[in-house]
């Protein structure tokens, strides 16, 4: 059904080993459709070099307003999954939180969230509009314990216009997360040289796949070689460190 890999390139490994970001629990959200997309993902994230994958659904109350418990039964679903198919990868679950008003509730009201690592917390905003409680959310992030960080900042519009926002919010403790494909084209150009501009100011900590589907992660493994996907090589990047949390 995944034949979607033609006759596979020579390709190179980064030296990342864990992916934070993605979508491959199926039917959580507008990631993966069946257990079946996720194992072939995992086989070419596997041929990648990964060793650990953190998959992380969407949290968001309007459209996707999975539960912890949600989460947990199907993360354990797809590792049976994959233990019966013999797949020797490292699979856990966080999530990717929407900062909306159901996000800033449970910030007041300190109820826990899915974390990963060292109580690392992903969060994602509108792409077009600065959320009025951004710094707000940040500091009180930072103050409950958590390690905030902000998912593809490349893919803000509102950042991409601001580089005063874009420093104040490095100086709040606040971490960011690029996508891989961000550095090909592959949402916009605009995102692409963004995404340039965070890595060669070292403004990025973490580079994740975000992948969504089997023709993202083909997508991953075919601009593995390519110029600025090397970049990432060069660069004090943090997702390896997560191997021993």
């Amino acid at each position: 059904m995944f034949n979607f890999l033609r006759k596979p390139k020579k390709h190179i490994e980064l030296p990342l080993l864990v992916d934070i970001h993605s979508h491959l629990l199926p039917g959580l959200d507008d990631g993966v459709k069946s257990v079946q997309e996720t194992i072939y993902i995992l086989k070419i994230l596997k041929k990648l070099g990964y060793k650990k994958i953190i998959t992380t659904p969407h949290i968001m109350s309007d459209h996707y307003p999975n539960s912890r418990l949600d989460i947990i039964s199907k993360l354990e679903y797809v590792k049976d999954v994959i233990k019966k198919q013999g797949i020797d990868i490292q699979l856990e679950a966080a999530a990717e939180y929407y900062l909306d008003e159901n996000f800033i509730s449970r910030l007041t009201h300190q109820k826990k969230f899915l974390t990963f690592g060292n109580n690392y917390l992903l969060f994602e905003t509108s792409f077009f509009n600065k959320p009025a409680f951004l710094e707000e959310a940040v500091f009180n992030m930072n103050a409950q314990g958590y390690q905030p960080i902000l998912a593809h900042p490349e893919r803000y519009g509102y950042l991409q216009q601001d580089d005063k926002l874009l420093e104040k919010l490095r100086n709040m403790n606040l971490m960011f997360q690029m996508n891989m494909l961000s550095l090909t084209g592959f949402y916009s150009i605009e995102v692409k040289k963004f995404a340039l501009k965070l890595l060669k100011a070292n403004l990025i900590h973490f580079v994740g796949t975000d992948c969504h589907n089997a023709l993202q992660a083909n997508e991953i493994l075919n601009k593995m070689n390519s110029k600025n996907v090397k970049l990432i090589s060069s660069h004090n990047i943090l997702n390896r460190n997560l191997m021993a949390l």
